[in-house]
């Protein structure tokens, strides 16, 4: 049958839109197939901002004192100087720095300088109660960690009261004025008296401002052991009773520099300055 030249070219024309529809509707779908994340894509939102917590670690090839300073400068920005009030202090009590607990807060500076200051620093402070006590408050991370240990094996405070845990500037001030004198201050700021500095922290300067340290009656090696294994050490010589949460195994600290000190049997973890 001989199809008429106006009905042929009709029909091409719509086989023609078939066609372009078809390869349109196909496209179509391609490009949203594209566009679909596949189930092991990583979605990115537009204007979300993502944060990595990474640790900082010292170059390994520093020795002690340059790793110790490295990683202060990295918490500190600011080293201070040689000899002074601030760098007695850092030596004494510096350890805690290393801490690089993405849940851990540590204070600006060696030094709070007086009671507005330390509860400016403390209101911003995740503070968790210790399991089993009625007032011992400690940073979270650190409590958890305390709490892990005493799971393991009994711990017990050494006086069961508040004082052994977070404390205030005035409670820290009256330690203070309980063990010295009115010139001791001005013999540690020129560094002719560090001795003291094993038995109380001067004001504004304690661990235990914090909410990272401990007072503990530890008698036994197991306890040593559980405490050691949930990053808790005792970092100030002599001053038996004090632990540090500093966050880490006990590996791990002689990356940042840290040096163990044996003292009548007991193993503290001291600065390299």
């Amino acid at each position: 049958m001989k199809i008429k030249p106006q009905l042929k070219k009709q029909i091409i024309n719509i086989a023609l839109i078939s066609f372009i529809v078809f390869i349109f509707t196909v496209s179509i779908s391609i490009y949203i197939k594209s566009r679909q994340p596949s189930p092991n894509s990583i979605i990115i939102k537009r204007d979300t901002k993502i944060s990595v917590n990474e640790n900082f670690i010292p170059n390994q090839e520093l020795n002690e004192e340059q790793r110790f300073l490295d990683i202060i400068n990295y918490q500190l920005k600011n080293i201070p100087a040689n000899d002074t009030y601030e760098y007695i202090l850092l030596r004494a009590y510096g350890t805690i720095f290393i801490n690089q607990n993405p849940e851990i807060k540590l204070p600006p500076k060696v030094i709070l300088d007086n009671e507005e200051e330390t509860v400016k620093f403390q209101d911003n402070l995740q503070l968790t109660l210790v399991e089993g006590t009625a007032e011992c408050y400690l940073q979270k991370a650190a409590a958890e960690a305390f709490n892990k240990a005493r799971s393991i094996i009994d711990i017990p405070l050494k006086s069961g009261y508040s004082g052994d845990c977070t404390r205030s500037y005035a409670t820290t001030l009256r330690f203070w004025q309980k063990y010295t004198n009115s010139s001791t201050l001005e013999q540690v700021k020129q560094g002719k008296e560090t001795n003291i500095l094993s038995l109380v922290a001067p004001p504004g300067t304690s661990q235990h401002l914090w909410g990272l340290a401990l007072d503990l009656r530890v008698s036994n090696q197991e306890q040593r052991q559980a405490l050691n294994e949930n990053g808790w050490f005792q970092t100030v010589v002599k001053d038996t009773p004090h632990w540090t949460y500093l966050g880490w195994d006990e590996q791990s600290l002689i990356k940042f520099g840290l040096k163990n000190k044996i003292v009548q049997g007991i193993t503290y973890w001291v600065t390299p300055i």
